[in-house]
């Protein structure tokens, strides 16, 4: 007799929302983000590396991606059985693909974005998005492992 152990399915939860690609859309974009991963319940180590992403991929759309009148999209992807948050961020230039910049000097005031992203996330890249635009994506590991240690007070 075989018994056989049940599979347990992770849930796939997603959430996207079209914003104006202006400064604050991209601010709004963040605090959205931060409220959804809550409502998640991710721990607070990967909610805030993630707002920082946020932050960055709808600050890029909002400067680089552009186009008067067009709109960025952000969306998230929780895959709880994958254990991965993937945050994307949609816009409407598809010719302007971000890269990481050759290296940046002290009293630079851009330029950094991407290292940021690079450090936080575990994997990120770019998708073209037909007919014209792009789709930035980043990508975080959300095992036990990445959450931080509690702290301890006296």
């Amino acid at each position: 007799m075989s018994i056989s152990t049940p599979q347990l399915f992770g849930a796939v939860r997603t959430f996207a929302q079209r914003l104006s690609s202006t400064r604050r859309g991209a601010r709004l974009a963040r605090l959205l983000a931060v409220e959804r991963l809550m409502a998640w319940e991710m721990s607070p180590g990967v909610i805030e590396s993630a707002a920082h992403v946020v932050a960055e991929l709808a600050g890029n759309a909002a400067l680089h991606g552009r186009l008067q009148g067009r709109d960025f999209l952000l969306a998230l992807t929780l895959d709880e059985a994958a254990g991965t948050l993937r945050v994307a961020v949609s816009d409407t230039r598809g010719e302007c693909r971000p890269a990481i910049p050759p290296e940046r000097g002290p009293d630079d005031e851009s330029g950094r974005g991407l290292l940021l992203v690079d450090a936080l996330a575990d994997r990120w890249g770019t998708d073209p998005r037909p007919p014209s635009g792009k789709t930035v994506w980043a990508e975080l590991l959300c095992h036990p492992s990445r959450r931080p240690s509690p702290t301890r007070r006296p």
